[in-house]
Formats: C-alpha cells, sequence, structure tokens
C-alpha cells in the first residue's frame, strides 16, 4: 500500500496536534509545516516537523517536490476575536494571503484535496438557534471575515480547477487527548474552560463572567463544546470523503447541545474538587447570548457522530491532561 502523506499546516497547534495524532494512529504519515509562532515544537510527538510559514514559495516548492501529499489540512490561522478588531492586517495577511499562498502552491503541484479549519464565527450574530449550514453569513469581525473570505476562494477553485474542499465550521473546540499526552495551550488564553481551569489550579486569582442578564435559563451566554478529539474525527472522515469523490461541501461541528458559562463553572469545580473566585462584569460587546449548532449535515453527509459530548468527560480529559503535564 503507498504511503499517504498529508500535509497539515499549523500542526504543532491545539487542534493541529491532535490531528497530528490522530492521523498517526489510523496509518497516515503527516508532515508537519508550523512556524511556531503559537504552535511547540514538543506537541507534533513522532510527526516530522519542517519549522517555516506558509508564506514562504521556495518552502512550500521544497515540499510538494519532496512529498507527494495526497491531502493539505490547515490549522494555521490566527483565533483571536479581540486581536483581529485590534489588528485587522495581521489576520487579512495571514489568514487570507498566506493562505492563497498555500492554495496556489497545492494548485501548480496539483494536490486535490484540501481541508479547511473554519469558524462558527463566520454566522456573525444568530437569526436562529441552533445554527445549521444555511444560517445567513455575516461575520462581525475581521478573524470572521477571513475565514469567510477564504470559503469563497475555495468554492471559486472548486469551480475553476480539479480541485474539492472541506471546509469544517468548528463551534467552541475543547478538551485534550484522552491519554494526556496532549493539550490545550495558547499565549495568552482565551478560551473559557482552560481559563477556569487555571483558576482551578491556582494559577489565575479568578474567573470574570461577562453578563447574567442574557436571556438563557441562568443569565449567562450559551456555548457549543466539542471535544477536539470529535473534531479529529470529522476532518478524518472529511478527507476520506474526499478521497472517494465526495464534492466540496461545508459542515457545522458541534454537538447540538449549548452550556451555560455558569454550568461551566459548576462542571469544573465539579470535576476538580476545586473552588474559586468568580467575578460579574458587564457584558462584552459581540457576545452573543447562545450558540449552538445544528451539525445534522455532517452526521447525515459524513457518518460523524461526537464520542465525547457531555462536558463533564470533556473538562476532565483537559483536567487530567494538564494534571500529566
Amino acid at each position: 500500500m503507498p504511503t499517504k502523506y498529508i500535509l497539515v499546516v499549523g500542526g504543532a497547534g491545539y487542534i493541529g496536534s491532535h490531528m497530528v495524532d490522530h492521523l498517526l494512529q489510523a496509518g497516515y504519515v503527516p508532515i508537519v509545516l508550523d512556524n511556531l509562532i503559537t504552535g511547540h515544537r514538543e506537541a507534533v510527538l513522532s510527526a516530522k516537523l519542517i519549522v517555516g510559514d506558509m508564506a514562504d514559495n521556495i518552502l512550500l516548492d521544497d515540499l510538494f517536490s519532496s512529498y507527494s501529499f495526497s491531502s493539505v489540512m490547515h490549522f494555521a490561522s490566527y483565533i483571536q476575536v479581540g486581536e483581529s478588531v485590534l489588528n485587522p492586517l495581521k489576520y487579512y495577511m495571514n489568514n487570507v494571503a498566506n493562505t492563497l499562498n498555500l492554495l496556489q502552491a497545492m494548485l501548480k503541484w496539483k494536490v486535490k484535496h484540501f481541508i479547511f479549519s473554519s469558524t462558527a464565527a463566520v454566522y456573525g450574530e444568530p437569526v436562529s438557534i441552533p445554527i445549521d449550514e444555511t444560517h445567513p453569513v455575516v461575520p462581525i469581525n475581521p478573524y470572521g471575515q477571513t475565514k469567510y473570505m477564504v470559503e469563497q476562494v475555495l468554492a471559486d477553485l472548486s469551480r475553476a480547477h480539479d480541485f474539492s474542499y472541506m471546509s469544517l465550521r468548528y463551534f467552541n473546540a475543547a478538551g485534550a487527548h484522552p491519554e494526556g499526552k496532549l493539550i490545550e495551550s495558547h499565549e495568552p488564553e482565551t478560551h473559557l474552560i482552560p481559563l477556569i481551569l487555571q483558576a482551578a489550579r491556582g494559577e489565575r486569582e479568578s474567573i470574570t463572567v461577562y453578563g447574567r442578564d442574557y436571556p438563557t435559563f441562568d443569565g449567562t451566554c450559551m456555548r457549543d463544546y466539542i471535544h477536539v478529539i470529535d473534531l479529529c474525527a470529522a476532518h478524518l472522515l472529511a478527507m476520506d470523503a474526499l478521497s472517494h469523490g465526495k464534492p466540496s461541501a461545508i459542515y457545522n461541528l458541534g454537538t447540538g447541545r449549548g452550556y451555560s458559562v455558569q454550568q461551566v463553572i459548576d462542571i469544573v469545580r465539579q470535576v476538580t474538587q476545586s473552588d474559586f473566585k468568580v467575578i460579574d462584569s458587564h457584558r462584552r460587546v459581540g457576545d452573543p447570548a447562545i450558540l449552538v449548532a445544528n451539525p445534522q449535515r455532517a452526521m447525515k453527509e459524513l457518518q460523524w457522530m461526537p464520542q465525547y459530548a457531555d462536558l463533564d468527560v470533556i473538562v476532565k480529559h483537559a483536567w487530567q491532561a494538564n494534571s500529566v503535564e
């Protein structure tokens, strides 16, 4: 059986590194391209790491000429919403311009299959809940806008060339490898669950709840948390679907269930058996009350089913992984 090389751009980051491990376990040979600005060298485990940037045409030519990639997976976007508002050009340069560079290399070297790490941020303020793929796409920040721009480019490429893609719109990625060999690690950390776990470990003085007056059952925002391992499983299914001739598509990835900020706090306290200070503050601009996915299309067309949909399991895995570290 021929070796199946997969280029994983951003494979030293949180989701990318879990994907690399998933590919290794499935018998693929992932080759990681990561500039290590936010990624971690040790996170690629036994996979080959090329330290570099997708903006580097010479490096891309060398990579594509050295390996016969069957697919490319892209996890190399900047992801902080607040930073994208303050420094939009950084996001347009990396998330859009550099991605175009990568896509140009794929066309040049006739690599036909692309898996794109997208986001529910493309939808903007929800007009209906749960959110399915027919929901209006109206990004309200540069981060969401850059992801949507890439999706539009992918659609055009798919029509113009022998090229197909899967764009996977994540809701709230969370958790860590069940065996503890990989963790979620961002600098600075902006995701709710790891922030609360930091408070539970005594690494953070308190947790701030931004608003208790939302139209939800307990007044705090509700989000759809999806385990990183379930995300990886969806990527693998999407890649396999493309390899079997399935046309380009866009899928929401979530569990279809929302948890409130207060529920997350309560579950962390229960799992960690720790208490910590919680501070109430005013709402943040741009925080919708409820963001919950309708993942039925992915479940039906990719035969995908989340295995770790319960938040207590997601929190437990994240807590155990950080404890192993």
